[in-house]
């Protein structure tokens, strides 16, 4: 799996997560999915995503996104 497709599955693993954190346990989850938004707005902006650059250290091959 190269690691465009590794941080578009884990970004939205994660708000589906944080959504269903915010809607069951805590309304303070919405809070991850702020920040999981934010983080990719900016990453879509500037190209620096640290999701991209923990998934390239466990040897996930780079996509066409993140070279």
């Amino acid at each position: 799996m190269a690691v465009d497709r590794a941080v578009l599955m884990f970004s939205g693993l994660m708000v589906l997560v944080s959504l269903l954190l915010g809607s069951y346990a805590s309304p303070s989850w919405y809070l991850l999915t702020a920040f999981l938004d934010l983080n990719l707005v900016q990453s879509s902006i500037t190209g620096f995503c640290p999701a991209a650059i923990v998934f390239r250290m466990l040897g996930f091959r780079s996509g066409p996104a993140f070279e």
